[in-house]
């Protein structure tokens, strides 16, 4: 299968703000990511919102991590709105927790195996007892807290040899943005799986924080739900950076017309 850059051709992209993200909805990523599991072995998929864009647009490596994932999938509403308002109208919010559950769903079906990277003990305790009751016949492969510190050289090969040898389909990552994204890249090849960072998904399956009601969702308030359940730790993320994605595609249609 022929990739450009990290991404593979089948796929349709609408660039927002020199990040290049996933037209596509849940239904054809589902369909997408089980025709060519196999291909996307070794590789990552990057589950983007308005805060990842922002950065990226911000930060060249982190953009080319973020260009270099087989699939860059628009977990932010704003993203899949903006690709629609681009002209490609059947583009559909993607969001990490979502896909999640669609394909534990499907697991016990497709014989898909699950490894879960990242969090506390707790939370990863947590989140095992709601798959195993929510989604019966699940195959966890395996879990893995790290610790506050960055591993050793020695370190980091052993977890990565535990994963392998666990033979799982999926490895979720759930370490925050930027954190996800460059352990994902630094272990492309490394793994016999496809990596997935999911953010807070592993917070919410494990019943740390609630997600938004789906009116909120509907109507792009996420950001704000979130913000009232934790507005120290917050608030600068959503405030400030929502302001700046605004911004910066102002600029950046400004820009693209002087330049006509």
């Amino acid at each position: 299968m022929r990739r450009h850059g990290g991404k593979m051709t089948e796929q349709r992209y609408c660039e927002i703000l020199k990040t290049k993200i996933n037209v596509t909805n849940m239904q054809d990523t589902l369909a997408y990511i089980d025709k060519h599991l196999d291909a996307l072995r070794g590789n990552y998929i990057c589950v983007s919102n308005v805060h990842t864009t922002v950065m990226s647009y911000k930060n060249k490596k982190y953009r080319a991590i973020q260009n270099s994932a087989a699939m860059t999938l628009p977990d932010g509403a704003p993203l899949s709105r903006y690709s629609r308002r681009m002209g490609f109208r059947d583009a559909e919010r993607v969001a990490g927790p979502d896909l999640m559950v669609e394909l534990f769903r499907l697991s016990p079906q497709k014989g898909y195996r699950h490894f879960f990277y990242g969090a506390t003990q707790q939370t990863l305790n947590a989140m095992r007892s709601a798959l195993e009751r929510d989604y019966p016949g699940i195959a966890i492969a395996g879990m893995y807290a790290p610790p506050f510190r960055p591993l050793t050289a020695e370190e980091d090969a052993k977890i990565i040899q535990k994963i392998n040898d666990t033979a799982p389909d999926f490895v979720w990552v759930g370490l925050g943005a930027p954190k996800q994204e460059e352990w994902m890249y630094v272990h492309r090849k490394k793994l016999c799986a496809v990596s997935l960072g999911v953010g807070a998904g592993f917070d919410y399956l494990a019943g740390n924080i609630k997600r938004a009601p789906r009116i909120m969702q509907k109507f792009c308030l996420e950001w704000l739900y979130r913000l009232l359940q934790d507005p120290k730790r917050l608030w600068k993320r959503y405030v400030t950076t929502n302001a700046q994605f605004i911004w910066y595609l102002l600029r950046e249609r400004t820009t693209k017309k002087d330049g006509r």
